[in-house]
């Protein structure tokens, strides 16, 4: 196989992943406190101290649009969305501190509160208890939770020097390795009642997957071109050789 062929296959397989990465976009369009996806591509140059040097495609990693998504208010007392780009709420798993931007809180049977699939939402004091008979849970913009008996807690909400360092983890949450160190906001800014929405738009995402497929056909015409052209080149030899 010539090196034309395996740079337009090094093309066709980012362009794949590319797909890959748009689809996994538009699929979670209506999921809290998603980020939209982006593949991050580079030349690679194959034998760069020859004078053959060849330029393939190399996606070198996955980068987060960390922008803000749109806020919808659902009146909820225990929803609560981070207003700013900035932070994470900081969430207790059996495996460990995991961090999201999805605030759809909720209490569970032990007046803990927790997130849709049952884990520990965390507090500065560790997770946070609430008595549901003492009066209407006021959260105010700095995470402080209290309601007519006074103060109860207040959200732990956390950031790092670089968030797309973060991993994706199951249930939407995300995981830090261990050369990201969370360091928590000391005034963040909350929402009571209102819901982050995804940041996926997509309409915008529709149109990147057109022209993936666009240049994966233009790619594809282009081996098959490659492709005859050794074709025909291996067909004239053969009559040669039998002249």
């Amino acid at each position: 196989m010539e090196n034309t062929t395996y740079i337009g296959l090094s093309r066709q397989l980012g362009l794949r992943r590319a797909m890959d990465a748009v689809a996994h976009n538009i699929a979670n369009a209506n999921t809290p406190g998603f980020k939209a996806e982006r593949l991050v591509f580079r030349e690679y140059l194959a034998n760069p101290e020859s004078r053959d040097e060849l330029s393939f495609v190399q996606d070198v990693g996955m980068a987060r649009d960390l922008t803000n998504g749109p806020l919808t208010t659902t009146g909820n007392d225990f929803d609560v969305a981070i207003t700013e780009q900035a932070g994470y709420f900081v969430i207790d798993t059996p495996l460990g501190e995991r961090y999201s931007r999805h605030g759809r809180f909720q209490l569970d049977a032990d007046g803990q509160l927790v997130t849709g699939n049952g884990y520990p939402v965390q507090g500065q004091n560790g997770p946070i208890t609430i008595n549901s008979d003492d009066g209407r849970i006021s959260i105010a913009s700095d995470g402080t939770i209290s309601n007519d008996q006074g103060v109860i807690g207040k959200l732990r909400v956390v950031d790092f020097e670089d968030p797309q360092l973060l991993r994706k983890a199951a249930n939407g949450l995300f995981s830090a390795p261990p050369e990201a160190e969370a360091q928590d906001v000391g005034t963040p800014s909350l929402a009571q009642g209102m819901i982050e929405e995804s940041n996926v738009q997509p309409v915008l995402e529709l149109t990147r997957m057109m022209q993936i497929n666009r240049t994966h056909e233009s790619v594809t015409r282009f081996l098959k071109s490659e492709d005859d052209r050794i074709k025909d080149m291996i067909d004239k030899l053969a009559r040669q050789g039998q002249a």
